[in-house]
Order: structure tokens, then sequence, then C-alpha cells
């Protein structure tokens, strides 16, 4: 539903990662006022790299993390860069900075600085501030004329600042929290256990006999990275059904072993896998995944975190019973991310504004529960409740605030560069097939579209 009717609201976006800045970008264009509250000195969320883990807790154990960022030294993007971009901000190749079609992550995170830039958002941005508490003030009906109230602290401040918005829009990211196995004599286990979150760089773990549990993207880079230098490593996964990419990696290495998962720890540094097999290890590294988490948001049990579902949550954005004063934005995750955001943001600054409506509570909770049952029966499990891999999700969800579909070329470079990795898992950020479909992006309107950058 459309409407004419502009309202200005005051915002407050937590968070100035890749969908908070672009947030932040479609409310001020909408009319509202913003205020975005970034933890660290400096944009880019996941992307702003931090080397020092030191004052981490190795399993991510505390309430807050002091550290956000999971990204290790040596990560380079998984996608190619031509399909990352905003819709209006293409990832170009610069002159003097990382000019690989799949760069290191540094290069992204320029990418961010530049569209932050490129839009003057830092005037909105608060830096070095951790909000501690968004609660409501009054709940009304259904989220009307609910307001909020936001608690935050800078740095070096004593002092808690307390501030009432109209609207807040979480955009905290979702690989921070370290999820963890439940796996008997875990907590007996006396060597290093850690998630990957705070992994780095493989020195520390030289000579060491290593055991890498989760064989998803970041297990398989960091085994890679770890066994060039570790006496032996042991990848733990749920299946021995393996991509063609991962079983040459494994084959090409004397001491790289495919396992089962654990079944047990034992204090003397024994570890016993599922087929009953036994090794005695230095470390344990985690690479299972991120939980969702918001351990400063108050909304007396309306919306929940469960087996890393969140809900209920209309569309992935708006809770039904708060919206749409409380919104969230970048939950969902396998998909290309930066486009999604940016029709997210669209979406939730024009529903501010009144000139697009949701439906009714009783309309989208049926939504909710019918999303539910389509995932139930497809034998998808809960905690992968917002892993989409949809392109006509993502189309779909563009029309609610108008905004552009995901291109041809953009939809085809992915599916390429997928099907390349599986298949050559070390070499595909390097090497690939698909150089008529990347003529035919960097001839698209994306790309020419004038005064795009300087």
């Amino acid at each position: 539903m459309v409407s004419d009717r502009g309202q200005s609201k005051n915002v407050c976006v937590i968070g100035a990662g890749p969908s908070g800045l672009v947030a932040s970008r479609e409310l001020r264009k909408e009319g509202h006022t913003v205020v975005v509250l970034e933890q660290n000195h400096d944009v880019g969320g996941q992307w702003l790299y931090e080397p020092n883990v030191e004052s981490e807790d190795p399993l991510g154990r505390n309430k807050f993390l002091n550290v956000h960022s999971s990204i290790y030294d040596s990560l380079r993007i998984a996608s190619p860069r031509e399909i990352m971009g905003y819709t209006d901000f293409p990832f170009l190749v610069k002159k003097g900075r990382d000019m690989r079609r799949f760069p290191g992550h540094k290069e992204l995170w320029f990418y961010l600085k530049d569209f932050c830039e490129w839009f003057g958002l830092k005037e909105m941005i608060r830096f070095n501030t951790r909000v501690e508490y968004v609660g409501m003030l009054d709940y009304g009906e259904f989220g009307k004329d609910l307001k909020w109230v936001v608690k935050s602290k800078e740095k070096t401040a004593e002092k808690v600042v307390e501030e009432v918005f109209d609207a807040v829009v979480v955009a905290t990211g979702h690989y921070s929290q370290p999820r963890l196995p439940s796996i008997k004599g875990m907590d007996a286990w006396k060597r290093k256990q850690m998630h990957s979150h705070i992994y780095r760089a493989p020195e520390p773990f030289r000579n060491e006999v290593v055991v890498i549990v989760g064989n998803s993207q970041s297990g398989q880079d960091i085994s890679m990275e770890i066994v060039e230098v570790a006496k032996e490593v042991y990848l733990s996964a749920r299946s021995f059904d393996i991509t063609e990419g991962l079983s040459k990696v494994i084959s090409k290495h004397h001491n790289l072993h495919l396992h089962p998962q654990i079944e047990s720890l034992h204090e003397d540094g024994r570890i016993q896998f599922e087929d009953g097999s036994c090794v005695i290890a230095d470390t344990i590294i985690y690479c299972t995944g991120y939980s969702y988490t918001f351990p400063f948001l108050d909304t007396k049990g309306i919306v929940a975190v469960d087996d890393n579902r969140v809900g209920p949550i209309f569309e992935h954005t708006f809770p039904p019973s708060l919206a749409p004063s409380l919104s969230f934005i970048g939950i969902p995750r396998k998909l290309i991310g930066f486009p999604f955001f940016e029709s997210q943001a669209k979406w939730i600054a024009q529903v501010l504004s009144g000139k697009r409506r949701l439906p009714s509570w009783d309309d989208m909770m049926q939504s909710i529960k019918e999303f539910y049952h389509s995932r139930e029966l497809a034998g998808i499990p809960k905690s992968n409740t917002h892993d989409l891999a949809d392109f006509e999700y993502c189309n779909k969800y563009a029309d609610y605030s108008e905004s552009p579909h995901l291109e041809e070329w953009r939809k085809q470079l992915c599916k390429s560069s997928i099907i390349n990795s599986f298949a050559n898992l070390e070499t595909y950020r390097d090497s690939w097939d698909d150089d008529e479909l990347l003529q035919a992006a960097l001839q698209s309107p994306h790309f020419t579209q004038l005064g795009a950058q300087p």
C-alpha cells in the first residue's frame, strides 16, 4: 500500500556496518532525523579488522563481546566484487588499491568508507558508543505511537546517555557471537579451545596438532592456512559428502585429515570421534558459526531468539506487535547482502514516513506462520530459518519499496563463483571462466552510471 503522507521520525540506527550505513542513507533520504550509534572507532562493522583479540574470551562467553569483527588477517571476499556493490555505488577497481576480483577484506572496508564519504553519512554517526539498553517507553496497542528509550555509553565516558526515539533500526550484524556445539567433556578438556571468531593468523599453531570443528567456509579457509604450519590438522565434519574442491585440498596435504563429528573430549587431551578413532590434540578451533544476539534489546519477550530463529518478524524485518517503530536489517543470510540490505533500508524508511503501509497484524502473523511451515516442509532446521539462498525472494522483497530487482548478470556471476568454489576451492578466487558474464556486468548501467564515484 502506498500513501503520499510524509512523516519525519527521529530514528536511532544501531551499528555502522554495511546494513547500518545504507539504512542511515535511506532514512535521511526519506526525510527522517537519524542518529547512528557505533561501538567502534570507524565504520565497517564486520569489515573493520581488529587484530587484537587478547581481551576476548576464546569461546565468546561474555554477554557483550569486546571484539566485534570475526575477520582473520588473510581473508579474501568469497564473492566477486562486481556483485557486491549497492545498486547506485559499484564496487569499482581503484588504482593503488587491491585490484583483484576477490580482494582482501581491507578493500571492502575501503569501499564502505568511500560509500560513507560519498553520501556524507559520517555526520550522523556517533563513534565509540556502545548501546547498553533499548526498551519501550510506553507499550501502546500493536506498536502504535510507540517510542523507544535508548541508553548508550561513550567508551571514555562514565555517564550513560539516555535518549528517546520514535523508531529504532537494529543493524548489528550476525557474524560476531560464537555458536558452539555441545560436546561431552568440553568443560573438562584443559588444552586450548577457541572459536574462529578470534582466529587471526596461523603462526600460533606451528607444529601443533589442531582439530577444526566444522567444514563451512571458515573451517575450510582456516584448515588450508593452518595446514602449512601445523604438525597435523583434523577437520571434523558432519558428513563425508564433501565438495570436489575440498577433496582436492585434502588429497594434496598429507597432514590434513577428514574425520566425523566429535563424540567426546577427555582430560588427558584425547579427542574421540564418532567412528571410535582418537587423537591427542593441542588446540580445538570451533568453526561452528554464529548466533543472533541482541543483548541490549528488551522487548518484554515479544521478540526472542530461539535456536537461532529471530521471531516473530515479518519478512525478517518487522516484529508485528512492535512495527514499524522497531525493525531489523541484515538478518537474512545466504544472499547477495548489500543490495538486499538496501531494499530493506528503503522499505523501513518508507514505512516510517507513512509512504507505505504494512499489512495488518493478523496478516503479518499469518505470513510468518506460513513461512515457518514452508521451511519445516522443506526439511530446513529452525537454526537455518534466515538462510534464504533464493533470488526470487530477493525480487519479491524489493517490490515492497519498488527497489530494483537483482540484475541477471549479478545472479549468474554469483552462481558461477559458487560452482567454481565447489570445484576449485584453493584457486577459485584467482582463476575463473566467466569472462563473458563479467563483460556483460561491466557494460551494464550499474557500472556505467554517471557520477557513481570519483
